[in-house]
């Protein structure tokens, strides 16, 4: 692998007078999420002229609150969706290869405590293992009891017959996606965080550009572009819905939301670095307790809802059930007195064209892109691990539609995101707090950060905090403690008691507010467990 290059300044005037340079894009992205980082970078490497606009942060929404799992979906495979299986393990070889610093491969452990599930539950397990082929991460093994118990320290062992370990990937979600923004940007795209897109811009019927404001100064801006991709995931339909008004058109939502809870807990439930995988909950759900940056993660939910709420809520009984049922698997039953943090995220399913909206088993999670009379292109559905299929489908429909020129072969799993580096690997084991290694060659960058090296919690330093602000887009208290560093996901208290400092480094390096108080009364919201 190449070295990389300096990190390029994300100084806010600068990229706010590019976005005020007359010029006509070939492509315009509105979303900052996995799908529109994805068609950003792969876009920009086809050598299109690329500018991206988030109304928030970059991953504020779903992308930064996945399971931090790379996977094909054991609960696929089981659903015998073989194609979408097949892809994401293919997927999956190619993000361990371009970002070895943010993705791993991670054992899981399925405890069985029948003998029935062993043999069950390992021959579908090999199957996995037979379409992964050659990217394959290793072998599944039927466990002993002594085994089970070797790899999953803190399991239940009253009445546990054995184990079956099986390989899949782990990565961090929000660091990924600013590794995708920021390796699009050195590509030569213009992407601006906190800066909403207000409306499109018709010409003749068709769409031709967008109009956006910035979140901060309130400067308006119009935008021309040869091609609109609308990826703004679970709020696809509210940009379709102004392309249609704008025709004098209906639309029918193709977004069917729903909400994946997360509940963060100490490393002592769950002491080692294989996850744990319960395959089947009293719901017929799949359960996960994954170690991450010195916690544990457990979920998750799969639960149907109607509002797009920024931050929404768990509901009633989506704590009580997770505890419950991971319980069931360990020694120390957590309770809500051990949860650390907890987090919800809102999935894009796309709406069944036969109108069922009763159970999310039988929604699809494969991704669909759409491309309205006017020419708007919209893509939905997917998850992380296939973002970069995603974006090559979109791509692949701006050309047959007519949006873009014949363009060279996609090139994004070959090319290596910022960060990454020879001998570069990401760790993120029980054991371990977030640190300097997540930066991979950049780490380098923060060393000459000198007199900047002290330590604010757990690992962050004010370095971090000022290259953050320097390099990595952050504008705000919730930027920094959220998603460039994920210290709100593993410890909401610890967070807000690191926030004012924090808070303070901002000022000095960005001289705007970095909305302290809302990150308080979000670290708050991240403490919240709603009564069953």
């Amino acid at each position: 692998m190449a070295t990389q290059t300096e990190p390029l300044s994300t100084e806010r005037s600068r990229l706010l007078s590019a976005l005020a340079e007359p010029r006509r894009y070939d492509l315009a992205v509105i979303g900052g999420g996995a799908s529109g980082l994805g068609v950003a970078l792969d876009a920009s490497l086809r050598g299109l002229s690329v500018v991206l606009l988030e109304s928030c942060d970059f991953a504020k929404g779903t992308s930064s609150r996945a399971t931090k799992l790379v996977h094909g979906g054991v609960r696929y495979l089981a659903q015998g969706n073989v194609s979408l299986v097949r892809e994401a393990l293919r997927e999956r070889t190619v993000l361990l290869r371009i970002a070895p610093h943010l993705a791993r491969p991670l054992p899981f452990v399925m405890p069985c405590y029948h003998y029935w599930e062993m043999p069950f539950y390992g021959t579908g397990l090999k199957l996995y293992d037979v379409l992964a082929g050659k990217a394959g991460l290793g072998n599944t093994e039927v466990l002993g009891v002594g085994g089970t118990e070797r790899c999953l320290p803190g399991v239940r062992a009253q009445g546990l017959k054995g184990g079956v370990k099986y390989w899949d990937g782990q990565f961090d979600d929000a660091r990924l996606a600013l590794a995708l923004a920021r390796t699009a940007a050195a590509q030569g795209a213009l992407l601006v965080n906190y800066c909403a897109v207000t409306d499109l811009v018709h010409e003749q019927g068709r769409v031709a550009g967008l109009h956006a404001q910035d979140a901060e100064s309130g400067a308006e801006f119009q935008i021309a572009a040869r091609c609109v991709v609308n990826a703004t995931g679970v709020w696809v339909d509210e940009i379709r819905g102004k392309d249609a008004r704008a025709l004098h058109r209906g639309i029918k939502p193709v977004v069917e939301p729903s909400q994946g809870v997360h509940l963060v807990v100490d490393r002592d439930f769950l002491r080692g670095d294989h996850a744990l995988l319960v395959p089947k909950t009293r719901d017929g759900r799949v359960l996960f307790a994954v170690p991450w940056l010195g916690k544990v993660v457990l979920g998750t939910t799969d639960t149907l809802r109607h509002d797009l709420s920024r931050e929404p809520d768990a509901f009633p009984g989506e704590i009580d059930f997770i505890l419950g049922e991971a319980g069931n698997y360990l020694t120390r039953r957590p309770t809500r007195e051990d949860v650390r943090s907890v987090w919800v995220g809102l999935r894009p399913l796309v709406r069944p064209s036969g109108g069922e909206e009763n159970s999310t088993k039988k929604i699809s999670r494969e991704h669909t892109v759409l491309v309205s009379p006017s020419g708007l292109v919209t893509v939905t559905g997917g998850k992380w691990t296939t973002y970069r299929a995603m974006a090559a489908d979109v791509l692949d429909r701006c050309v047959e539609a007519g949006l873009l020129p014949s363009l060279p072969a996609c090139a994004t799993d070959t090319h290596v995101l910022l960060g990454a580096a020879a001998g570069a690997i990401y760790r993120a084991t029980l054991t371990e707090t977030p640190g300097i290694e997540m930066y991979g060659e950049e780490a380098r960058c923060l060393r000459r950060l000198d007199g900047y090296d002290a330590v604010l919690a757990d690992g962050l330093t004010e370095a971090m905090v000022r290259f953050a602000a320097r390099y990595e887009y952050a504008r705000s208290v919730e930027d920094v403690l959220a998603r460039r560093y994920r210290l709100l996901f593993l410890d909401a208290r610890l967070a807000a008691h690191t926030a004012p400092r924090v808070a303070d480094l901002l000022r000095e390096e960005l001289g705007v507010d970095p909305r302290l108080d809302d990150f308080l009364r979000l670290a708050e919201h991240y403490l919240r467990l709603p009564a069953a």
